[in-house]
């Protein structure tokens, strides 16, 4: 499932550019998208994880530990699945710090 999202990445990478012109060189790094690469990458490895450890803590009986997992889990779930909070979480960071982006 990842490899699948990394090479549907790569060849949509490869598809953006025009081949056979020639193109300025970019004046930095380039982050298009890259929130939505992560969010493609490690969404379905988060479930995967947070399942198998809830059936941990449930076939061990373990309520309370369980129930803080959840919570743990259901607040890093909203980083990968609400839209746009990765940037603006970052813009907030580089303004709280003093970067200022163009």
């Amino acid at each position: 499932m990842t490899l699948k999202t990394i090479l549907l990445s790569v060849i949509d990478l490869a598809q953006q550019q025009p081949t056979g012109q020639p193109t300025a060189p970019p004046a930095g790094v380039n982050t298009e998208g890259l929130a939505d690469f992560l969010r493609r990458f490690f969404a379905p490895l988060f479930l995967v994880i947070v399942s198998v450890v809830a059936l941990f803590f449930l076939f061990t009986r373990e309520i309370t530990r369980f129930v803080q997992f959840i919570i743990l889990a259901i607040a890093i779930g909203v980083i990968f699945y609400v839209p746009n909070i990765i940037e603006v979480t970052a813009k907030a960071i580089a303004g709280a710090l003093g970067i200022t982006g163009s």
